[in-house]
């Protein structure tokens, strides 16, 4: 019997499922809780995982989240969630300033953690973080939720085919006014549209170049009055003469297309941050097929169920984005920064 197959079958029979916990309560908490508790009642993650606990900075909006969601355990610390021998896998759901010191105080309190992007703020605290995971030897996933979709697994599908040809250019844009909220616009928590919207076009054009060399990047940026990036483009030149585009903004809504153009045709993605249609078209511009998307509970579902698998499996990295994907994006936009200048004051 195999050790993934012997795990499998211990947690089976103990009926042992991942403790999921939240650590922090704002939107996007509230998203993963929604998923939590569907995931509880679909037999295809019913098995896998159980919500758990949430801990913010306020016991009393913890205890509302708790009971919201119908949550075990509220902590009104992040401290209190830590020390919770009981908590097998932690979601990081607070600012991206926050999240490289939180996620290694997870792992050496014994947690796996689920950090939501973009992963850290620059790359050298992503090494700092995922050198506690081989330390600890504990699960360390960024929850990019496009990595892990079964859309993913289709574009990969068709552009493996040779229906397109030698693909040459891959172009993806998305645009959501989101100017209003502290997050976005303050420098101090690693604010700006690059590394909460951009990093979708630039993960999109990623999953499908993957880590080929890039011979030179061409950027720029409109800068806010706060001193972050409120939009940006940026196009990508690899030494095999293919090229990536890819613009995002929080000032203004974008159609959200994502596109892969080959020799013999291209393919169109609706909406990249959560495909919802794609449709392969050939050289003559003629619809030749649209592919089914499979329908979802949120959409969040499949970075949880990838993780909570990584963990019954003993792994530090899930499949779908390893660690050499998350330090390679990483890198990217720090380099992209770099070109406009653009540091955050933590980094000074």
């Amino acid at each position: 019997m195999s050790r993934l197959n012997g795990k499998r079958q211990e947690a089976e029979q103990k009926r042992i499922r991942v403790k999921v916990a939240i650590l922090g309560a704002g939107r996007i908490a509230h998203s993963l809780a929604k998923t939590l508790v569907m995931m509880t009642m679909d037999e295809r993650y019913s098995h896998l995982i159980a919500p758990y606990a949430v801990a913010a900075r306020s016991g009393e909006r913890a205890r509302a989240f708790a009971a919201q969601y119908g949550f075990e355990r509220s902590y009104g610390s992040y401290q209190e969630l830590l020390e919770d021998s009981d908590v097998d896998l932690v979601y990081i759901a607070t600012p991206h300033n926050l999240h490289a010191e939180q996620a290694i105080a997870c792992m050496k309190a014994g947690k796996n953690v689920l950090v939501e992007k973009s992963f850290t703020a620059n790359a050298s605290q992503a090494r700092q973080v995922l050198k506690t995971s081989r330390e600890t030897g504990l699960l360390c996933t960024e929850a990019i939720w496009t990595r892990y979709m079964p859309s993913r697994s289709i574009i990969d599908q068709v552009v493996a085919s040779g229906d397109l040809g030698t693909v040459q250019t891959v172009t993806g844009n998305l645009g959501y006014v989101t100017t209003g909220k502290a997050r976005m616009t303050d420098p101090a928590l690693a604010g700006g549209a690059l590394l909460d919207v951009g990093v979708y076009p630039l993960n999109f054009i990623d999953m499908v170049m993957g880590p080929k060399p890039i011979e030179r990047i061409s950027t720029d940026w409109v800068r806010s009055p706060e001193g972050v990036d409120s939009q940006n483009s940026m196009t990508l030149f690899y030494r095999d003469g293919s090229m990536g585009a890819a613009t995002s903004s929080m000032v203004s809504d974008s159609d959200r297309f994502g596109s892969v153009w080959g020799s013999r045709g291209y393919l169109m993605c609706g909406n990249i941050n959560n495909v919802e249609s794609l449709d392969l078209y050939n050289s003559d511009h003629r619809l030749t097929r649209s592919y089914p998307i499979p329908a979802q509970l949120t959409g969040y579902e499949y970075e949880v169920a990838s993780s909570a698998e990584a963990i019954l499996d003993g792994k530090t990295e899930c499949p779908e984005m390893p660690h050499q994907d998350t330090l390679r994006i990483m890198e990217l936009m720090d380099s992209i920064r770099h070109q406009w200048g653009l540091v955050y004051p933590f980094e000074a």
